[in-house]
């Protein structure tokens, strides 16, 4: 009967010694020394205000001058379409 306790106890350990080295691997570890990000930043995080802005008065100025021109000419083109003559179906 010895052996039989002693394989047992073998038998007990073993299984319990499994079973704590493997229980870390269950629980999500996290490398150290590296921040978790979400992908958004925090809300006081604000960027800094750029040296040159993007555009100048007058860069401004002239775009809207173009992008109001090119209205005008869609317009234009738009009022021709419509008023042309409807033209005839074509039969299949």
């Amino acid at each position: 009967m010895p052996n039989g306790g002693i394989f047992t106890a073998l038998a007990v350990s073993a299984i319990l010694l499994s079973a704590v080295s493997l229980e870390p691997m269950g629980v999500r570890a996290e490398e150290p020394g590296r921040a978790k990000t979400k992908g958004y930043p925090a809300v006081e995080d604000v960027p800094p205000w750029p040296e040159k802005p993007a555009m100048t008065a007058d860069e401004q100025s002239k775009l809207k001058k173009e992008l109001n021109a090119a209205r005008d000419r869609q317009g234009v083109a738009r009022k021709a379409k419509t008023h042309a003559a409807p033209t005839q179906p074509v039969k299949p």
